[in-house]
């Protein structure tokens, strides 16, 4: 009976011509149901996709999803696709240093493409959704030139660019995932695609549309749970535009969470650090006994914290526990300040542990978080951010 009448709280919500968003948000905090169809939906009101107004959502939808066709039309370029006359000097060619060139563009984007192509074939391993072929292959990439099929540009490539990977603060654990990840995510045949490849290419068309920033490893691990959110729609009409719509929550819910991929933010009071630091404090505030503990190991946060904040949890949990946590992170009013709960809750829970531990055999339980239900993790995150011992330092 509490599911059903649940559910009547998100068809009574979701039916209104317009969506009081505060409701929403505090409905959607608890959870929101699995089924439906209604996270997806949800989700895309969260993070600012659709606007409240029901009778502007099918405008906003047509505008954004042909907008995403043009980006697919526009930035995959095939050097040579286009005809040139006369003498090839005159024309673009591999050796044409020419910075305006779609060869030198081709090179540039393939170093960008090397790191995501490895990175989204290990895209949650112990399912088996991101090798299953999409119902809604995108047509123009897979009945179109060999060229436009990303993984093809670069599968008999080695990585060499390495900068967009932050390396010693913990976030490379997903570099270990699946040591067999590039040879169990294989391409779709003619006519077929994973839906690996289809977040290949939502995460090289964000690079190209964001040069200022570009794609940093993990990333992956924040498109993943939207996109498998939105592809298992049990809405045709939603699910058949997955792609799409998940590109643009996602570029949203990066414009909000960008800093804690810029290495060069990381000292500054919106980096990563800081986040870590808030999260230091809150434990010392709310737990002396394991902060002095952590004092005396000199265990910092960025051994464990790093990857926790960075990716909101994604790779400390199952897929199904990370998207509920999601749901009360995209909820929060103050913005991911309840991921500092979170986290809290995460080492409060193991207190006793941590306190009887070592150095190794804390980063241990750190890094590699023990399964548990989620719902007791998040109570606990409740009750912390509603004790007057575990006041957040709001920016």
């Amino acid at each position: 009976m509490a599911y059903k009448a649940k559910l009547k709280e998100f068809d009574d919500l979701l039916q209104q011509d317009i969506i009081d968003l505060e409701t929403l948000k505090t409905l959607s905090f608890r959870g929101i149901p699995d089924d439906q169809s209604k996270r997806p939906l949800c989700w895309k009101l969260l993070l600012n996709y659709l606007p409240p107004e029901q009778n502007e959502w099918k405008k906003c939808l047509s505008e954004k999803r042909e907008l995403y066709k043009h980006f697919i039309k526009e930035m995959i370029v095939i050097p040579g696709s286009k005809e040139s006359s006369g003498d090839v000097t005159m024309g673009d060619h591999p050796l044409n240093i020419n910075p305006d060139s779609e060869w030198q563009t081709f090179f540039k984007d393939n170093e960008v493409l090397l790191q995501i192509d490895k990175d989204v074939r290990r895209l949650c391993p112990d399912i088996s959704f991101f090798q299953q072929p999409t119902e809604f292959p995108c047509k123009d990439i897979v009945n179109g030139e060999d060229g436009k099929r990303l993984h093809s540009r670069v599968q008999r490539s080695v990585l060499k660019c390495a900068n967009v990977e932050r390396k010693g603060l913990g976030i490379t654990k997903i570099a270990l995932l699946s040591k067999k990840a590039n040879e169990d995510y294989a391409p779709m045949t003619e006519g077929k695609e994973a839906h690996w490849e289809v977040v290949e290419r939502i995460l090289f068309l964000y690079a190209k549309l964001n040069p200022g920033q570009g794609y940093v490893q993990g990333m992956n691990e924040i498109v993943g749970p939207i996109y498998h959110a939105f592809a298992s729609d049990a809405d045709i009409s939603f699910r058949e535009h997955a792609e799409a719509d998940c590109f643009f929550c996602f570029t949203n819910l990066m414009s909000e969470i960008r800093d804690f991929f810029i290495k060069s933010l990381d000292e500054s009071d919106r980096g990563i650090n800081e986040m870590m630091n808030r999260l230091l404090n809150q434990l010392k505030v709310c737990d002396l006994d394991v902060w002095l503990k952590f004092q005396q190991l000199d265990l910092k946060p960025q051994y464990y914290s790093f990857r926790w904040i960075t990716l909101l949890l994604s790779q400390e949990f199952p897929l199904p526990d990370v998207l509920r946590i999601w749901d009360s992170l995209f909820s929060d009013k103050k913005r991911f300040n309840f991921l500092i709960y979170v986290c809290c809750a995460m080492i409060v829970i193991l207190r006793n542990q941590l306190l009887d531990g070592d150095f190794p055999s804390n980063l241990k339980l750190l890094q590699n978080f023990p399964s548990m239900d989620v719902q007791i993790i998040l109570s606990k995150a409740v009750e912390l951010s509603q004790s007057r011992c575990f006041k957040m330092n709001t920016h």
